[in-house]
């Protein structure tokens, strides 16, 4: 069967880093005790192994490029992870490869390490990820998009953290799931949502980077966990719609990473509906517009293989929807990215796929136009 490829240069809105314990070797002294080590483990191949954590992350399940899904869970030593994973010219190769003009990055191991209950090591470990980052970028800033990580320590920390990323030339920044003061909604943190969109930086929340997200009691098979990721993010978003985050600020643009994008119309109807009904009893806050309306303004998904974003597209708004390879995860799409391209975007017009593709992410980071 031939398979119908695409000709256009894309943007990834979300691919990835598969780091190595090189992005923490310039962590504070105070933790060099504790920062992520690599090991080897007999069983399990490739190890992070993050101090207090209680867990060791298999990184040969993180980086699977380049393998089957059934080999997926065999053990992989650390030279045979794809070096595309934390080598910059090796993953402009890879770009090459797959016909995409430019990657944002985000980590893997820092996902894991959002939910880390020591917020001072948590914060030593993302400032010596971010410093990494922005050398791993410097080989090529129009290709390669690092998104560094905020430790939402305090939210005054928070605004001189977002200061930092921006003078070292950062287009926006990954926030944790959880943040340790308050709640995302709050007053607090309006400061920091003033200065993003002063800056003119995007705030992205990723999949996985919560506690309701990873930790949620689940039924059934062992695949529920993997099915039920998108749920944190969501929470996140109708906490902030329905908080008035974007009344205050309407301005502030958030991308949900690796959401999919499918589930949209009828969770936009969700809100619309509670809204409407049942506000007056619950004491909901009163808001300019309806929840859906906030939700096609301000927020922005990333999809990679979800084919049903082609069946409900007229319930999207197409300018905030984008698409990603997830490279070089085991949800990505290497090395059929171009197949996967034209598949999801099958019978969009011309000018759909385009924003879908290229001119969505380009736009919202500020990237040359295809």
């Amino acid at each position: 069967m031939v398979h119908k490829m695409a000709t256009m240069a894309a943007i990834s809105a979300d691919s990835h880093i598969s780091e190595t314990e090189d992005c923490f070797r310039e962590i504070d002294p105070a933790f060099e005790d504790k920062r992520p080590r690599a090991i080897f483990d007999e069983k399990r191949g490739a190890i992070l192994e993050i101090a207090d954590l209680g867990i060791k992350v298999p990184m040969g399940i993180i980086c699977t490029a380049g393998r089957p899904p059934e080999r997926f869970a065999e053990p992989v030593d650390w030279d045979e992870l794809h070096p595309a994973g934390h080598d910059p010219r090796a993953r402009l190769k890879i770009q090459d490869e797959e016909g995409i003009a430019a990657e944002v990055l985000y980590p893997s191991l820092g996902m894991v390490l959002c939910n880390h209950p020591d917020v001072n090591y948590k914060k030593a470990c993302f400032e010596a990820y971010n410093r990494w980052l922005g050398a791993f970028c410097d080989t090529d800033k129009q290709r390669l998009i690092g998104i560094p990580i905020i430790s939402m320590r305090t939210p005054e920390e928070a605004v001189a953290e977002l200061k930092s990323a921006h003078a070292l030339g950062f287009r926006g920044v990954m926030l944790p799931g959880d943040p340790e003061v308050e709640d995302y909604d709050h007053a607090c943190y309006d400061e920091f949502w003033r200065l993003c969109v002063e800056l003119q930086m995007p705030v992205s929340f990723h999949i996985l980077t919560t506690k309701d997200g990873i930790l949620e009691r689940v039924r059934g098979s062992k695949l529920v966990h993997q099915i039920v990721t998108v749920r944190g993010l969501q929470n996140i978003i109708m906490m902030m719609i329905l908080g008035g985050v974007f009344d205050r600020h309407p301005a502030l643009q958030v991308v949900c990473v690796e959401s999919d994008a499918g589930w949209v119309p009828h969770f936009k109807f969700r809100m619309d509906h509670a809204y409407d009904r049942h506000r007056f009893h619950l004491r909901a806050e009163t808001l300019q517009q309806a929840p859906s309306t906030y939700f096609d303004r301000n927020i922005f998904v990333t999809f990679q293989d979800d084919y049903s974003v082609k069946q409900v597209k007229d319930g999207l708004n197409l300018d905030r929807v984008m698409w990603a390879t997830d490279f070089p995860h085991s949800d990505g799409t290497y090395p059929d990215s171009r197949q996967v391209m034209a598949a999801v975007t099958d019978g969009m017009t011309p000018a759909e796929q385009q924003k879908i593709l290229h001119n969505n992410a380009a736009a919202l980071y500020g990237l040359s136009a295809a």
